[in-house]
């Protein structure tokens, strides 16, 4: 029953250019109780929310089935999952395009509540990946207070930031958007690792603990 609501309401979207009038005539137009709705969720808000979590958890579901995913590094696996990430949005962007058009923007400042669970199983995925990168040395761990606990976030943005800039791309074959990614993911990774600020502080350090 509950697939069968979300697969009903995603064609009513679509048909109609927008969400039921309330529950009520919906649960009429689908020949069930009012209270059968309910008993799935508690609202259209909250299938809109069910549609960014499965989104990002069928990407990442995607990109580790891929053979020489364990071998990518940090840079590559974000890479993977964003082009992913896209691919599959692809299959509805129609869609997302309507349920966006209530949502606040920019999506990376605003806080929307549709993606709330959507953030949660990525920023778990995101943790590993900072685990895994500070392993590697393609992450720095930085001396500064909850800095590097606040990467996942940080990264959360720019797919948010992606996601805004390709519903409203125009460009052949999503052109503009690929180039976004690859532009984003090399930029934030050359943060996230070793910079000169880093050796800056390392030598402010040094000179402040042999200072006499």
């Amino acid at each position: 029953m509950r697939n069968k609501i979300k697969e009903q309401y995603m064609a009513y979207v679509l048909e109609h250019g927008h969400e039921p009038e309330s529950i009520f005539k919906f649960t009429k137009k689908l020949k069930i109780e009012e209270s059968e709705f309910y008993d799935n969720y508690n609202s259209f808000k909250q299938i809109n929310a069910e549609f960014w979590k499965h989104l990002v958890e069928e990407t990442i579901i995607d990109i580790r089935k891929e053979e020489v995913y364990e071998s990518y590094s940090v840079r590559e696996k974000l890479l993977s999952f964003l082009f992913t990430l896209i691919e599959n949005a692809k299959h509805n962007r129609s869609y997302m395009l309507k349920i966006s058009e209530k949502l606040e923007k920019p999506f990376a400042m605003k806080p929307n509540a549709d993606f709330h669970q959507a953030k949660e199983v990525f920023l778990d995925y995101m943790n590993e990946l900072v685990v895994f990168g500070q392993e590697t040395r393609e992450i720095e761990p930085r001396t500064i207070p909850f800095l590097t606990s606040k990467y996942p976030d940080l990264v959360w943005m720019l797919i948010l930031a992606i996601i805004d800039f390709w519903i409203n791309d125009d460009s052949r074959l999503f052109e503009k958007t690929d180039t976004l990614i690859e532009k984003s993911v090399n930029t934030t990774m050359d943060w996230l690792g070793r910079t000169p600020f880093d050796s800056l502080l390392d030598l402010g350090k040094f000179l402040y603990q042999n200072k006499k």
